[in-house]
Formats: C-alpha cells, sequence, structure tokens
C-alpha cells in the first residue's frame, strides 16, 4: 500500500474515533502530542496544522492525525495524517488538507491531534492511541 492511501485511511479511522473518551489504561504518559498556537488557510481553503509528537514503541504503522472546528461549529473536518517515527524523540508534524469549501475561515478555530497506532489483531488494523491533544488556535492567512 502506498503512503498516500495509508494515511487517508489512518486519518480515516482517526476521526471516526477521536470521540473516544481517553487513552487506554496502558498508554506510556511520556508519549505527547501537541498543537501549534498558529494554523494557516490558503485562499484555496488548504488548511496546514502542525506540532510536535513523541512515542516510544509502535509495532504498527503509527500516524499523528487532526482535525479542526470553527469555534461557533460542532462540526470538524480532517487535516491529513503524519507517518510517526516512535523513538522516543520529539519530532514535529504538518498535516496539509481542505475542509468543504467555505466552511473554514480566518480567524479562531479548535484541534485536535491524535498519535494513533494500526494493529493487526485477528487479521484486522484496529486503532491503539498513544495520544491525544486539543488546542484552540488561530488561523491565519497564508
Amino acid at each position: 500500500m502506498s503512503v498516500r492511501p495509508a494515511l487517508a485511511a489512518a486519518a480515516g479511522v482517526a476521526l471516526f474515533l477521536l470521540a473516544a473518551p481517553a487513552l487506554p489504561a496502558n498508554a506510556d504518559p511520556y508519549e505527547t502530542v501537541t498543537v501549534d498556537p498558529v494554523g494557516r488557510i490558503a485562499e484555496d481553503g488548504t488548511v496546514t496544522l502542525s506540532g510536535t509528537y513523541r512515542c516510544t514503541s509502535g509495532t504498527g504503522p503509527v500516524f499523528v492525525s487532526s482535525s479542526v472546528g470553527g469555534r461557533s461549529s460542532s462540526l470538524r473536518y480532517g487535516i491529513g495524517g503524519t507517518r510517526a517515527v516512535c523513538d522516543g524523540v520529539e519530532h514535529g508534524w504538518e498535516n496539509t488538507g481542505k475542509a468543504t469549501p467555505g466552511a473554514l475561515e480566518p480567524g479562531e478555530a479548535h484541534v485536535e491531534a491524535t498519535l494513533m497506532e494500526l494493529s493487526l489483531q485477528g487479521g484486522l488494523p484496529l486503532p491503539r492511541f498513544h495520544a491525544v491533544g486539543q488546542r484552540d488556535i488561530t488561523l491565519t492567512k497564508g
């Protein structure tokens, strides 16, 4: 499977499961994901979000997925996915994607980033959450 479909699949699974209330009890407390306070939105509606992550182990592919929503809306839009390297070192991530045309504009927004591993269990790729981070940000033109 090429990287693009794998990222799309991981982002889709993560968005489907973003409603998970908490990380599993076995999540490593040293695994983190952060969201930078400023994101960008281009004239064509392309959104770029970024932050940092750290994870210590992974037996399957691990991704940083992100979603964004306007502060006054309950709708959230998946913005890309980045393959993560789980070596215990802090790394940067940057995801880019488009929301529904006209759905987002410069100003206040809320972002959630998820560090998630796809683990094969019984032949099915199931998510294992390493970390979740949320932040109110400012989307700037750019």
